[in-house]
């Protein structure tokens, strides 16, 4: 199975948001288990993730993919890790440019901002959406 850990600032506030959430991590608990890191500000964000080996920070500004390509993306770098893989939502200033710049890897989801409780429904969405085109499921038309 694979493990995904996904920090962020702030919690989710909404109810409808939470079971978005909630559905998606449902829907991709065959294949993947969510890991959430949520923090209050960017210092304990990047302290937390400097624990890490290797992540992907996700920023407007940063490489585009298809979802094809995402897919083949997460999973090209899943396999090379070790099954786990980790993301960074910044808050609403986004994550700090000198961040960003130590990154091993930056992408975006989309050229347009979003908030970052949307980001996490985004990223969920996108994930599952990479297993299923990995499957060749109908889910990804």
């Amino acid at each position: 199975m694979y493990q995904v850990k996904i920090f962020t600032i702030g919690k989710t506030k909404e109810s409808w948001l939470q079971e978005a959430l909630r559905e998606y991590e449902k829907r991709l608990r065959p294949t993947m288990s969510i890991e959430w890191v949520i923090v209050k500000d960017n210092a304990q964000l990047i302290t937390q993730v400097s624990k890490e080996k290797a992540w992907i920070s996700l920023s407007p500004n940063a490489s585009l993919f298809t979802s094809e390509q995402f897919s083949g993306f997460i999973h090209h770098h899943l396999e090379k890790s070790g099954s786990r893989i980790c993301f960074v939502i910044g808050g609403a200033e986004g994550l700090p440019v000198d961040f960003l710049s130590k990154s091993p890897h930056c992408i975006s989801l989309s050229p347009l901002t979003f908030t970052h409780q949307i980001t996490r429904l985004v990223l969920l969405e996108q994930l599952y959406r990479a297993t299923e085109i990995a499957k060749g499921s109908h889910y990804h038309k």
